[in-house]
């Protein structure tokens, strides 16, 4: 650990906390963004995203999160390809009518496909502990994917602050074996979410919050 240098004068009240009005800005403003501007983003606002990603603390220190940005033009059309035939199987045996199913379809495959960048969020297990009985090892996968939760809403506001929009999908937790296939991912990695992003192209309102009283809860 980094030594902790103390300060020379204790802080008065008449020095602001800039970094953290900024920071707590940086939260309370972002948003989903789902329409972008085609114009990729440098490699070096990926890497430092991630970077950022990678900072979040996570069970045992065991980092469990890996992140695939899909490059490959014909990849990512298969991908997309395969998610969206699954994703219709599922939503027939709803009953769903079909005009319905071919626009909710058409809708999905539209988000994705113009996003500029997709990464596909996956729990890496092979760091986490392993235990002989279902319950400790259902907490270790659910520490792991804590962790990545985190880790995913770490790289959004890093997003954010590096001037891109992004947006948090959990598709793949419907169709894994499809998402790992498409993608020849290792077995110890299990897709989680899909997240978009790019160079907004809209300005998302806030969306309806919650009051404080009814998720502040004081025992």
């Amino acid at each position: 650990m980094c030594p902790v240098r103390q300060s020379s004068h204790a802080p008065t009240n008449s020095e602001p906390p800039a970094r953290q009005d900024d920071l707590l800005s940086l939260i309370e403003k972002r948003r989903s963004v789902r329409k972008y501007r085609q114009r990729q983003p440098d490699p070096s606002e990926i890497d430092r995203i991630i970077r950022s990603a990678a900072c979040t603390p996570s069970a045992h220190n065991a980092q469990p999160w890996r992140f695939y940005i899909i490059q490959d033009a014909r990849k990512k059309s298969e991908l997309i390809k395969q998610m969206a035939a699954k994703f219709r199987q599922d939503i027939e045996k709803n009953g769903v009518p079909g005009k319905v199913i071919t626009g909710r379809i058409r809708r999905s495959i539209r988000l994705f496909w113009q996003a500029p960048v997709i990464i596909i969020a996956a729990v890496d297990m092979t760091g986490m502990d392993r235990y002989p009985d279902t319950t400790r090892q259902q907490a270790e996968l659910t520490m792991a994917t804590q962790s990545l939760a985190a880790a995913i809403q770490n790289l959004l506001l890093a997003a954010r602050a590096v001037g891109l929009g992004g947006c948090w999908y959990c598709a793949p937790l419907f169709c894994p074996e499809t998402v790992k296939s498409v993608l020849s991912l290792p077995t110890c990695n299990i897709p989680q979410a899909l997240v978009t992003l790019g160079y907004p192209a809209e300005n998302p309102p806030e969306p309806p919050r919650l009051q404080l009283d009814e998720i502040r809860l004081i025992l």
